[in-house]
């Protein structure tokens, strides 16, 4: 999410940065900006691709040696020439660049509203200017450190000061930061790719790390001013590698970047209290109250993240929900009626048959409610109530990360809805609350897991068929985990309900026919063990995912995946995490292009 870029050497700053920005477009941005320090302070700046900046730069250039670069995914206000980085503050003595998300923004924005302060963007970004212009008093780093004790989040901050040339002060508090080591010039990046053609040398700043880049080069101290002394990392990639963070392909590092995500979609959204305010959510507490129904439309893995969210729904609000999947919807008559909440997800914000179902829901007069990941896409512009995944740009094809943000964001609009209506059992939403806080650490535990899950990819890696099953909330996750396997590894695979399976699919279980299956829900425990049981009667060999102090299972199965205790109805985000990586390694044995699986596209925008 987003691109950073800072330069301080000998050489003109705008082509190094401009550069290292173009470099950095895998990771996704609708916007681009670049600040030089000549004397004063000069921002070129433009919606669009890094092309357009190009343009504007060719046409008036910028002289200096000292600079700041930015892509920007947009967060917090639309894609637009006003929203895109740099920011100054009112005087042009400070400039900014930003990556994350500022928590306490409308809480800042107000005070400095009221102490006079006016703004020229709609983003979180700017308000960091203000705050640091507000606390400058000749020393730009005690001003970015009074700045970031107020500023609450996960973010990476550069900062450049028109009184202190020569000179810039980055701080990380989660989103990445490095520091490239130059032959007499210093480098600042969100990523290595950006300049892994100028050097090898770098330093990964940690998180709650504050970086100096002067002519003299770089020194790391922490936020409170404590010296850290770190050796450069040399790095060996190619260019396509450091892309990909060092990881083979973009989808496991996209898998990899998901406790990160969590933390970011959580992010300011969700009191210790359980309390969940989200920004361009505003159906009052009088709608939410009389609300009937809600219905969930999608398509593939976000359809999958719905059926997760229809059970989220029920069970914290008993709430009659139904999902359906938009391409079917669109042509059906179904019975939306005013009053009701529709909530449309789609990752891009673009997809065809998820539009059509929202225009026909709002016209039936339901309130249309988006989940998307991408601010100013059609379907956000067309919803009634908007919530931003903050997944940042998924490059692999097969869904890992976004649907792990349209998760949380269904968590979060449950309790939003529950703190209006009153919460169908307020003890299970206590439990879940603390869970969601404890979330990333526990994804975080499981990513250090996956050389289980790679050895178990070599028992169905020359499989034919592969069946997924399980019950409630364990059969959605299934389904997702299949789709996963079908996506990238092309083998066959279907998922149903535990239950189902002796309706029929049990007359396809021979001898080695691999099963998968789901165990979070211990009050569906038993029923699912029946359904184990019989597999195992006709030879299957069984892959479960459980709990790590599920003591009963190894007993039913040949080879168990192991996940961190939950709450049984957050069993699902940590239960999809061993099936990603399942399908990963599964396709990987196989040879196949993981990130481009064959007649697929990341965003179906065709009937």
């Amino acid at each position: 999410m987003c691109g950073i870029m800072g330069y301080v050497g000998p050489n003109q700053a705008a082509p190094v940065l401009l550069d290292g920005l173009q470099r950095l477009e895998y990771r996704g941005y609708d916007s681009a900006g670049i600040a030089v320090l000549n004397s004063k302070i000069h921002v070129r700046k433009a919606e669009g691709k890094v092309d357009r900046l190009l343009e504007l730069t060719d046409n008036s250039p910028l002289s200096g040696t000292v600079g700041i670069g930015h892509t920007r995914w947009a967060t917090h206000g639309v894609p637009s020439d006003l929203n895109a980085h740099p920011h100054t503050d009112p005087s042009g003595s400070i400039v900014v660049v930003h990556n994350g998300i500022i928590e306490n923004f409308y809480e800042l924005r107000d005070q400095l509203t009221a102490e006079g302060h006016e703004f020229t963007s709609e983003t979180d970004t700017e308000i960091l200017a203000h705050l640091v212009a507000r606390a400058y008093d000749g020393d730009l780093v005690a001003a970015v450190r009074d700045a970031v004790s107020q500023a609450e989040g996960a973010y990476a901050l550069v900062v450049m000061a028109v009184h202190e040339p020569g000179k810039i002060v980055a701080v990380r508090r989660i989103s990445p930061l490095i520091v490239g080591l130059g032959d007499g010039e210093t480098f600042l990046a969100s990523d290595i790719p950006a300049v892994l053609h100028r050097t090898r040398d770098f330093l990964i700043i940690e998180d709650g790390e504050l970086v100096i880049v002067d002519e003299n080069g770089a020194s790391i101290e922490t936020i409170e001013g404590a010296k850290v002394d770190r050796e450069p990392l040399h790095v060996d990639w190619d260019a396509e590698m450091a892309e990909k963070g060092g990881y083979d392909h973009f989808m496991l590092k996209e898998i990899h970047e998901q406790p990160a995500v969590v933390t970011e979609t959580l992010g300011g959204r969700l009191e210790e209290d359980g309390t969940a305010w989200l920004e361009n959510v505003d159906f009052d507490d009088e709608f939410a109250r009389n609300l009937g129904r809600i219905w969930i439309t999608a398509c593939g893995t976000a359809y999958n993240a719905g059926m997760v969210g229809s059970e989220i729904f029920r069970r914290l609000l008993r709430m009659p929900t139904s999902v359906e999947y938009a391409h079917e919807m669109r042509y059906a008559d179904p019975l939306v009626s005013e009053g009701d909440l529709v909530i449309a997800i789609s990752q891009s914000g673009e997809t065809a048959d998820t539009l059509a179902a929202a225009r026909l829901a709002k016209e039936r007069g339901a309130r249309l409610l988006a989940v998307t990941n991408v601010v100013g896409s059609t379907l956000s512009r067309e919803a009634d109530d908007i919530l931003y995944t903050r997944a940042g740009p998924e490059i692999s094809v097969a869904s890992t990360k976004a649907y792990m943000a349209m998760l949380i964001g269904q968590y979060l609009l449950a309790l939003r809805l529950g703190a209006a209506r009153g919460l169908s059992d307020p003890a299970l939403a206590e439990r879940v609350i603390h869970g969601l806080h404890t979330l990333p650490a526990s994804l975080e535990e499981l990513m250090h897991r996956e050389a289980e899950v790679a050895e178990a990819a070599k028992r169905i890696a020359n499989a034919q068929d592969v069946y997924y099953i399980g019950r409630g909330l364990d059969y959605a996750v299934a389904v997702e985990g299949s789709l996963k396997l079908k996506e990238i590894s092309y083998i066959h695979a279907e998922a149903m309900p535990a239950g189902e399976l002796k309706h029929g699919t049990l007359a396809l279980i021979t001898e080695d026919v691999p099963v998968i299956v789901v165990l979070t829900q211990e009050a569906l425990y038993d029923k699912t063990v029946s359904a184990i049981q019989e597999v195992k009667a006709r030879g299957g060999d069984v892959i479960a995912v459980a709990y790590d102090d599920d003591e009963r299972i190894g007993r039913f199965c040949d080879t168990v995946l192991r996940i961190p205790r939950s709450n049984d109805l957050l069993g699902p985000v940590s239960a999809v995490v061993p099936l990603q990586l399942l399908a990963y390694h599964v396709a990987r044995i196989r040879g196949n292009d993981i990130d481009q699986p064959r007649n697929l596209a990341k965003s179906v925008t065709v009937e």
